[in-house]
């Protein structure tokens, strides 16, 4: 079988994120007789520096983008629909805050760790978008950890440190030389840079096309 890695550089807070790994879940299903994927993820903060409870959703995008907030909720309205269609769970994405995801990406490295590391990352999406709960909340990343089965202790202890602080900085900053601005950006072995929450359909010629280049 022909072996294909891919980073995906991703937040937390972004929906699109979300989507996209849902629509590249399913093209690797589809392909998985023929190839075996590796995924590994990588942090990205779309608000590096916010702190305190969080705005609700639709004033800050509207602010964000300059648009109004029926504009915003007409997106996000766009984005439960085509959520639904690939069985993720967005249906609080209107209800939602702003937050800092800092501790949820150093979560996700500790659970990598684990061999857990997508898992959390789905986690995390869920609890956010479906359920609008403040992924900043230190009890909130615990309860994904235990509904996940791991060790709980061991994450608090993480979460009260500055366990994966260096990683998750020295994962934002490599990146960001690399000329990732915007996300998801997927990076196929290495070398091919996908950006945007791709079709299944483009994800599947995408693969194809460069395995066919590997062999």
């Amino acid at each position: 079988m022909n072996k294909i890695q891919i980073d995906i550089v991703s937040d937390i807070a972004c929906p699109w994120c979300a989507i996209g790994y849902a629509r590249l879940e399913r093209a690797m299903q589809q392909l998985a007789t023929e190839y075996t994927f590796t995924v590994q993820w990588h942090a990205f903060e779309l608000n590096p520096d916010h702190s305190g409870q969080g705005e609700p959703i639709l004033p800050a995008l509207a602010q964000k983008y300059g648009r109004s907030e029926a504009e915003m909720r007409d997106n996000q309205s766009h984005m439960m629909t085509i959520a639904q269609e690939l069985g993720i769970n967005f249906d609080s994405i209107q209800q939602r805050r702003t937050c800092n995801t800092f501790d949820a990406h150093r979560l996700v490295k500790w659970a990598g760790e684990q061999g857990q590391q997508t898992a959390m990352k789905q986690a995390l999406f869920d609890v956010y978008f479906g359920h609008a709960l403040d992924v900043s909340d230190h009890q909130v990343l615990l309860d994904c950890v235990t509904a996940l089965g791991l060790d709980s202790v061991a994450a608090k202890q993480v979460l009260e440190s500055d366990q994966y602080v260096a990683k998750v900085r020295a994962d934002e900053a490599k990146y960001q030389q690399a000329g990732v601005t915007s996300v998801p950006a997927f990076i196929i072995n290495g070398k091919y840079l996908v950006s945007g929450a791709q079709e299944s359909a483009a994800w599947l010629q995408t693969l194809q096309q460069v395995s066919a280049e590997l062999t």
